[in-house]
């Protein structure tokens, strides 16, 4: 009988692997939101994090940890735990077939959206902060206190900002990282790869290529929406998605929509490496455990 995994276990791993791609995260979302000067180039992912460590310091680029922390105990707690439950109840009638577990991971991505939503926001505004001129600055110590404060100067609607544009992408996140992971490693299992006629086996090596292939395939089908998400999340002035959309198609042009995907990958990548080869490695120490 297959062993039951606690409903928790994929927040944890996505935690420890939050905690370790915590600046490239930073990263990302300050190159995203950045403000456009017209006439000047945008600064490169390397410029954005020595400009941060020069004038703020290395601690900067830590900068809303605690609010990556909830966002993974919430958002990836919900997302990977629903998923690995409705895999194992469609396992129960037989292998399912890659249109079920899309389709799984799908509606597990949402429920992590809705999850999730609050404290996206605190972490978009905590990691972008610095890129703000300081009378505009939200000014949050820590993602608890800067969820008190959220609540009482914008109420209940406050937490819910963003709320589309974020499960949109939290969608595609788990059917293009959760899902593509679990086909990559599927195929890669069943198929010799091609030149050097190597099948892989069970184990460290295969989950670490399968979430390398996770990780590309889910930067690319996801930058919109996150570049998107950002802009909305960092805004004060209650900007609405097709404001964003229109404002920013406007000013940049099409190419605004893959803008940090670079940095997007270089985080996301090894965040997806860890995240996957971390959850391998507790349900096998819980299947230990359990026996």
């Amino acid at each position: 009988m297959p062993t039951s995994f606690p409903f928790w276990l994929g927040g944890v791993a996505a935690s420890l692997a939050a905690s370790c791609t915590h600046p490239l995260d930073v990263t990302k979302v300050r190159m995203q939101t950045l403000e456009n000067i017209p006439g000047t180039k945008r600064p490169s992912t390397i410029a954005v994090i020595r400009m941060s460590v020069s004038e703020h310091g290395i601690r900067s680029l830590y900068t809303g940890l605690t609010a990556s922390l909830l966002r993974q105990m919430t958002y990836s707690l919900v997302r990977l735990g629903a998923y690995e439950e409705f895999k194992s109840r469609l396992a129960k009638n037989g292998h399912p077939s890659a249109i079920q577990l899309l389709l799984a991971a799908t509606v597990a991505g949402g429920l992590g959206g809705l999850a999730g939503n609050p404290a996206d926001i605190l972490l978009v505004r905590m990691t972008s902060d610095i890129t703000r001129p300081p009378e505009k600055r939200y000014g949050y110590t820590n993602a608890l206190s800067g969820l008190v404060r959220l609540l009482r100067e914008e109420g209940i609607k406050g937490l819910g900002r963003g709320l589309g544009t974020n499960t949109t992408r939290a969608i595609l996140m788990n059917s293009s990282q959760v899902w593509s992971y679990d086909f990559f490693k599927s195929t890669l299992t069943r198929h010799d790869v091609p030149v050097i006629n190597y099948r892989f086996h069970d184990g460290l090596a295969l989950h670490v290529a399968a979430s390398v292939m996770a990780g590309t395939f889910a930067t690319t089908v996801c930058s919109p929406a996150d570049v998107i998400r950002s802009r909305i999340m960092s805004s004060s002035s209650g900007d609405t998605f097709i404001h964003v959309l229109t404002n920013s198609l406007r000013e940049e042009g099409p190419k605004f929509l893959f803008k940090g995907w670079t940095p997007a990958f270089i985080r996301l990548g090894p965040n997806t490496v860890l995240m996957f080869v971390f959850f391998e490695q507790l349900k096998k120490g819980w299947a230990q455990l359990m026996t």
